[in-house]
């Protein structure tokens, strides 16, 4: 049996003239999303697209979500075996190909969960579930890249 859920978003972005360049080509990118019941997402482009660097902007967004959803699976699989974790952090890279007719692709995502666990004995297996996390995260499961991991799992 499959389950479905639904989720919505609302995107506004309304023109604003750019005084320095009347009637000018160039858009503001900023603009606001939607989820209902949570605060509003103020987004615009990456900085090299002409955005304002200092929004959350769809690339930022997307990479978040991977992280997120990895560290999530990577709980739920950790309880199931028992493994408990003191700590978790992550710095990762995604790369964006930027092809010459504009249009563009991610064609990897690089995790690197650095993990701190109570048990020494554990090490290899909690190791060994980024792996199973990995098939367990939604956002993972509808990426056309790769989205490898160089996990680090220690105790104190």
């Amino acid at each position: 049996m499959t389950f479905k859920h639904l989720f919505k978003a609302a995107a506004q972005w309304t023109s604003i003239q750019n005084e320095e360049i009347p009637k000018s080509k160039i858009y503001s990118k900023s603009h606001q999303v939607f989820i209902e019941g949570k605060p509003v997402l103020n987004v615009s482009a990456a900085k090299s697209f002409k955005g304002d660097p200092a929004l959350f902007n769809p690339e930022d967004l997307l990479l978040s979500s991977l992280v997120s959803c990895h560290l999530m699976s990577y709980l739920y699989v950790c309880s199931q075996k028992g493994i408990e974790i003191l700590s978790y952090s992550d710095h990762a890279e995604a790369t964006l190909e930027f092809l010459q007719d504009g249009s563009g692709r991610f064609i990897e995502v690089q995790l690197n969960p650095r993990v701190i666990i109570a048990n020494a004995d554990q090490i290899k297996e909690a190791t060994d579930l980024h792996k199973k996390a990995n098939q367990l995260c939604f956002i993972a499961n509808s990426c056309n890249f790769p989205v490898l991991h160089h996990a680090i799992c220690e105790t104190l």
